[in-house]
C-alpha cells in the first residue's frame, strides 16, 4: 500500500505543478476559444491542462517501474506499455482538438486506433464470466470489437460530462477510487495477480485527478480540454479491460473455495463490464440520453448542446458549485454502492443504506423546487436568502451603490426566484459570477 501511496502522490504533484506552465503556454499559444452558445463560463479559459495530466500518467508509470513490488507488474504483463502507446496518441488527438479543432468523425477514428493500438500490444478482452454459464471465451475478433466499443463508450462519456468547472475530474477521480479498492480487494484478498495492472491505473489516474483539481474548481484557471477528457476516460477503460476481460473466473473459485462462495464475494466479475460501467454509470447515462435527444431531434449525435444533466441541474436553479456536488453525490453513490455489493452481496443492510442515500439524493437534487423559509425567530442565524422579508430586498441591495455585501451575486443565486434576468441561451448558467456589472459599479463610484 506504500508504494501505491506512493505513486499516487508522485503522479498528483508532478500533474498539479505542470499545470501552471501549461497554461501560461496554452495562453501564449491561443488556446483559448471564444464562448459558445452552450459554455457556462463568462470569461475565455485556456485549455490544454491534458498535458499536464498526461505528464503526471508518464511520471506514474516511470515511479512505479522502479518500485520494489509494483515493478512486478511490468514483469509479467505489457497492459502498462500498452495503456501508455494508447494514451500517447489519444493525448496527442486532444492537443490538435483543443488548439485547432478536429472533426467529430476523426476524433471517433481517433478513439478506435488508439484502442486498436491496445489491443495489438496484449491489453484486450480475452473471455466472460457469464453466471449460470461459466467462462466464455472470445475469438480475437470479438474481443477487439468488444475491446473497441468499452473504449470509445468512456472515452465518450467522460468528454461528454466534462462540462462544469471541477465535474469531469472529480467524477472521474471518484469512480477511480472505487476503482482502486475493488481491484486491491482482487489482487492481495484473492491473489489475483492479473488484477495488478488495474490496481496501478487506478492508482495513477487518481493521482492525475487530484492534482489537476485545484486549478479546475470553480473558477477555473484551466480546463482540461478533450486532451485531459479523452485521456483519462482511455485510463479508466483500459482498467476495466484488464480486470473484467483478463481474470480468470477459476481464480476465484479456488480462492473463495467454491464456486458459489465466489459468485456471492465477487458478483460484478460475474456480470461482465458492470463495475467499470457502475463507476461511470452517470457520464454514461448522459452520453445515452444525450444521443437519444439528439437524434430525435433529428440533429447528429456529436452536435453540441446544453441538455446535459449539468445543464439542467443550472437550469432547475441549483448554483455552479451545488450542481457540481449534486454530480459528485450520486457518482460516490453508485460506484461505492456497486463495491460495497461486491463485498457483501447478500447484506441486506447495503441495499436499504444505498436506497436511503438515494433518497437523500433526490431530495437535495429537487430542492430548488422548494422555497425554503427559516422561522422569524431564527432569520438572523441564516444567510439572507433564507429570510422571508429580505430576499427581494437583498437582490435590490445587490444591485445599488453600497448594497448589503451579504447578498452578494452567489446568495441571490441560490434563492433560486429572485435570480436576475439574464439571456436565453445561457439561462441558468450565468447567475453566478456574472462580472457583466462590474464595469458599470466601477464608473459611478469614478464619479463620486
Amino acid at each position: 500500500m506504500r508504494e501505491y501511496l506512493l505513486t499516487l502522490c508522485v503522479t498528483a504533484a508532478v500533474t498539479y505543478l505542470l499545470t501552471g506552465p501549461v497554461r501560461k503556454f496554452a495562453i501564449a499559444a491561443g488556446a483559448m476559444p471564444e464562448i459558445r452558445a452552450r459554455d457556462v463560463h463568462r470569461e475565455p479559459t485556456p485549455r490544454l491542462g491534458g498535458i499536464a495530466m498526461f505528464g503526471g500518467l508518464c511520471a506514474g508509470l516511470l515511479v512505479a517501474a522502479h518500485l520494489t513490488n509494483l515493478k512486478s507488474v511490468y514483469e509479467i504483463s505489457n497492459e502498462p506499455r500498452a495503456l501508455l502507446s494508447g494514451a500517447g496518441l489519444i493525448w496527442l488527438l486532444g492537443v490538435l482538438d483543443d488548439k485547432w479543432g478536429v472533426d467529430a468523425l476523426v476524433k471517433l477514428g481517433g478513439q478506435m486506433i488508439a484502442a486498436g493500438v491496445m489491443v495489438l500490444q496484449g491489453l484486450t478482452i480475452l473471455w466472460i464470466p457469464v453466471p449460470g454459464v461459466g467462462t466464455v471465451s472470445l475469438t480475437p475478433m470479438q474481443g477487439t470489437l468488444l475491446t473497441v466499443a468499452l473504449v470509445v463508450i468512456t472515452i465518450n462519456a467522460v468528454n461528454f460530462v466534462d462540462g462544469l468547472d471541477g465535474l469531469a475530474s472529480g467524477m472521474v477521480c471518484i469512480a477511480a477510487t472505487a476503482f482502486f479498492m475493488y481491484a486491491y480487494r482482487m489482487w492481495f484478498g484473492y491473489g489475483v495477480e492479473a488484477a495488478a495492472p488495474a490496481t496501478l491505473f487506478a492508482v495513477i489516474l487518481m493521482g492525475m485527478c487530484l492534482g489537476f483539481l485545484p486549478h479546475n474548481m470553480h473558477p477555473a484557471r484551466i480546463f482540461m480540454g478533450d486532451s485531459g477528457s479523452m485521456l483519462i476516460g482511455l485510463v479508466m477503460a483500459a482498467g476495466a479491460i484488464s480486470i473484467t476481460g483478463q481474470v480468470d473466473p477459476d481464480l476465484l473459485n479456488s480462492s473463495a473455495g467454491s464456486e458459489r462462495a465466489a459468485v456471492h464475494a465477487m458478483v460484478p466479475v460475474y456480470i461482465p463490464l458492470l463495475l467499470p460501467l457502475t463507476v461511470i454509470a452517470v457520464p454514461v447515462a448522459d452520453l445515452v440520453l444525450a444521443i437519444v435527444r439528439r437524434t430525435w431531434n433529428g440533429q447528429s449525435p456529436f452536435a453540441a448542446d446544453r441538455g446535459h444533466l449539468h445543464h439542467r441541474l443550472l437550469e432547475i436553479g441549483h448554483s455552479h458549485s451545488r450542481a457540481v456536488l449534486i454530480m459528485y453525490f450520486w457518482s460516490a453513490l453508485i460506484a461505492f454502492g456497486a463495491v460495497a455489493y461486491s463485498v457483501n452481496s447478500a447484506s441486506v443492510w447495503v441495499v436499504l443504506a444505498i436506497a436511503a442515500l438515494s433518497g437523500v439524493g433526490l431530495v437535495l437534487l429537487l430542492l430548488p423546487r422548494f422555497t425554503p423559509h427559516a422561522p422569524r425567530w431564527a432569520e438572523s442565524l441564516f444567510p439572507p436568502r433564507y429570510r422571508r422579508g429580505r430576499r427581494r430586498g437583498a437582490h435590490a441591495a445587490n444591485q445599488a451603490p453600497g448594497g448589503d455585501p451579504e447578498a452578494g451575486p452567489e446568495a441571490v443565486a441560490d434563492g433560486g426566484e429572485e435570480r436576475e434576468p439574464v439571456p436565453s441561451g445561457f439561462h441558468g448558467a450565468t447567475a453566478v459570477g456574472d462580472r457583466s456589472r462590474l464595469p458599470q459599479r466601477r464608473k459611478i463610484s469614478t464619479h463620486r
